[in-house]
């Protein structure tokens, strides 16, 4: 506490109300919030420098894993990247089945984060009927492509699995329902008293304010920013499609429910277009194993908004360079701004309303000194013993517990 009577609240990097490793340095006056700082780094794996130790083919899958709920975003957008730099065109029919893959997971993180959000103000029957439902989808994406998380159905030239005609009417039996289902909780978020007053008013986040902090997706279009990446830059087979892109002018935790709920009927109709038209053909063509020499920048609009992936090729089977920036490292400096002189008991909506992933934020910076001009390469071990020196600093010294088990171990 300091003399002001402002108090400084460390939250995490682990606690039980965490799912991921985050750091939160939260400064309170009485119960309002003056400042809130985000650290990030903890769930840093190295997947940007990774990728540049693999193939191209390998690292389709290693970029599915940056993260599990939106792991069709990733593994899509790098491989748009590639096949722009190697002047791939794909067969229509892989088009069309990469969209609605991308739809499906839209329903199935979409329906994720309304369970989440509804546990978060204490609503958990709203969390057991999303997650009811979440099923559907999960099914229906396990039908497809085998999986029901990193399904594997990207690969560079196309998809790897196509869409049996037999499976056709199960997935349309799954969005009738699921559209049924969608319609019942819009009907809860625009008629439930409780649930409209608890979200309303919080986390503010004006159109001016979106658009100067450079917010994406359902966090921007809340603030009534009209931007899609599917229909300002079609990709894949949006094009052939005709949907709305949902908007809202709450500005706030309310909002984001609102665009995300309407956005799920935007996603069965997508889906029924894409089924309908389906064409005929290949789902793949064969794709050279060296990527001429050259860069691309892949756009994607994933669950949480535009995701960016830079490719730069040097001509051989590995990438000379891949960058991703996801959503959430677009959305997380908007929190800060929309938690000041908010109370603690919202912080953990409002961070939740952006529907956060830290496992595609964290990032991992190296300062050189100006005057080396030495090139140094941090090894992986070198990354582990500086973490290790760091927290004994802070005070989180395991080495003596470390030694204990060793010694029980040995008997």
């Amino acid at each position: 506490m300091h003399d002001s009577g402002d108090i400084k609240i460390p939250i995490g990097p682990q606690h039980p109300a965490l799912k991921e490793p985050e750091s939160f340095l939260v400064t309170l006056h009485g119960e309002k919030i003056t400042a809130f700082n985000v650290k990030i780094g903890y769930n840093h794996r190295g997947i940007e420098k990774a990728c540049e130790e693999r193939t191209y083919i390998q690292d389709v899958y290693l970029v599915e894993r940056v993260c599990g709920i939106c792991s069709h975003s990733h593994s899509t957008c790098f491989v748009q990247a590639v096949e722009e730099i190697a002047g791939i065109e794909l067969p229509a029919r892989a088009k069309y089945i990469r969209t609605i893959i991308a739809e499906l997971e839209r329903i199935h993180s979409h329906l994720l984060w309304l369970g989440v959000a509804g546990h978060e103000v204490g609503f958990d029957t709203l969390l057991m009927y999303a997650w009811r439902d979440r099923e559907v989808v999960m099914d229906i994406l396990a039908l497809l492509t085998g999986n029901r998380v990193n399904y594997g159905i990207n690969t560079i030239g196309g998809v790897r699995r196509d869409i049996k005609t037999e499976n056709i009417q199960e997935v349309l039996k799954g969005m009738d329902i699921l559209e049924e289902r969608t319609k019942y909780y819009i009907g809860v978020a625009q008629g439930e008293s409780t649930l409209i007053k608890r979200l309303s008013g919080v986390g503010k986040l004006s159109y001016e304010d979106a658009v100067r902090l450079g917010a994406v997706g359902p966090t921007a279009r809340a603030s009534g920013i009209e931007r899609d990446v599917r229909h300002d830059d079609p990709y894949a087979a949006y094009s052939e499609v005709t949907f709305k892109v949902i908007t809202d002018k709450h500005c706030d935790v309310y909002g984001r429910t609102v665009v995300r709920l309407k956005e799920l009927l935007e996603c069965y109709s997508i889906i029924r277009q894409l089924l309908k038209k389906l064409p005929e053909g290949p789902v793949t063509i064969k794709a050279p194993r060296k990527i001429p020499q050259g860069e691309a920048v892949s756009r994607y609009e994933a669950p949480r908004g535009e995701d960016l992936h830079y490719v730069r090729s040097n001509g051989t089977e590995k990438p000379d360079r891949v960058k991703i920036r996801p959503p959430t490292l677009a959305n997380i400096q908007a929190v800060s701004h929309m938690l000041q002189d908010s109370y603690l008991a919202d912080l953990p909506i409002v961070i939740a309303a952006i529907d956060p992933c830290f496992s595609c934020t964290d990032r991992m910076v190296a300062l050189k000194s100006q005057h080396s001009r030495k090139k140094d390469v941090v090894l992986w071990e070198k990354l582990r013993l500086d973490g290790i020196a760091w927290h004994r600093k802070q005070g989180s010294d395991f080495s003596a517990l470390n030694k204990k088990l060793a010694k029980n171990l040995e008997r």
